[in-house]
Formats: structure tokens, C-alpha cells, sequence
């Protein structure tokens, strides 16, 4: 990482690859503030995932805006826990900071659906969803300023891999 005093990432994935639990580790291990995308969602695009319906494009606009602002804001660095599954939203995330990473968590469907399939407390709603994330998912390459990390080691793994790829393979 160019600056490593004001890391900007964005962890991303599909939903219940651990975009959450790893952000927020992540941020612990960084020193910066954590936020989560689907707080940022609008009413009325938690309402339409909530049915089972898949967003669109132009449903995710504002909230990428939204969210790119908060990235430029945050002067001194965050991670953020957003799915941005097509190249078109990581560049809009990083349109305003250039200098923005992304950590990919990569899994299979199975493995992810098995993770997903044992939440209780999220808005997103069934595996035909999830089918329509991968389905949707352009995998980011390190052309796009991006790490893949598998999922499927443990938290501390995952974590250990993230801060290496990001090139904090020392300690902080």
C-alpha cells in the first residue's frame, strides 16, 4: 500500500462471505473506523431485498454514490464492507479515491450458501438471491487495485491473508 498511514479498503464479496466479520477485524488490525454498506441502503432497497428481489443497477446508484463520498471523506482511513460485484461499482466507489483497495473474499457457492443458510439477522433473503450475486459477480483482478483472499480457512486466516495482501505482512 502506497500510503500506509490512511488505508482506504473495501472488502467485498457476495453475501455471507464474512465482508462483516472480516471488515471489522480488518479495521481493528488497521487503526481505522469500520463501516458497513448495507446501513446505507435505502428503505426501499432493504424492502425489495427483504421480498427476494434482486437490485438493480439503478437501485444501487445513489447508495454508490453514497458510499464513495463516505470514502473520500475518511481522510485518515477506513474499511468498508460492501459487495460491489461488478467492476462498474468498484470504480465508482474508487472514482473519488484513487488510492482505494479492495480485499476480495473468495468462496464457492456451497461453502458460502452453507454460511449464509445459518443467519438470522440479515435482510437478504434466500439462495436464489445468492445465485443471482454470483451470477452477477465480476471477479476483480490486481488491475483494479485488488487482493482475492479464500474464505475458506478460519477468521484468523483469512484475516493473516487480507493484511498480507494489502502488504501488511509485518506488524503494524
Amino acid at each position: 500500500m502506497s500510503d500506509r498511514k490512511t488505508p482506504k479498503v473495501v472488502v467485498m464479496g457476495v453475501s455471507g462471505c464474512g465482508k462483516s466479520l472480516t471488515g471489522t477485524r480488518l479495521a481493528e488490525e488497521l487503526s481505522v473506523p469500520f463501516y458497513d454498506a448495507d446501513d446505507y441502503h435505502s428503505r426501499a432497497n432493504v424492502e425489495k431485498m427483504a421480498a427476494g428481489i434482486p437490485l438493480t443497477d439503478d437501485d444501487r446508484l445513489g447508495w454508490l454514490d453514497d458510499l464513495a463520498e463516505l470514502i473520500r471523506r475518511e481522510e485518515g482511513g477506513l474499511v468498508l464492507a460492501c459487495s460491489a460485484l461488478k467492476r462498474i461499482y468498484r470504480k465508482r466507489l474508487q472514482g473519488r479515491s484513487p488510492e482505494t483497495r479492495f480485499v476480495y473474499l473468495r468462496g464457492d457457492f456451497e461453502t458460502i450458501w452453507a454460511r449464509h443458510s445459518s443467519r438470522t439477522d440479515h435482510y437478504f433473503n434466500g439462495r436464489a438471491m445468492l445465485e443471482s450475486q454470483f451470477h452477477l459477480l465480476e471477479e476483480p483482478d490486481p488491475a483494479e487495485n485488488a487482493v482475492a483472499v479464500d474464505v475458506s480457512g478460519t477468521p484468523e486466516q483469512v484475516i493473516r491473508h487480507c493484511l498480507a495482501g494489502l502488504g501488511y505482512d509485518r506488524p503494524l
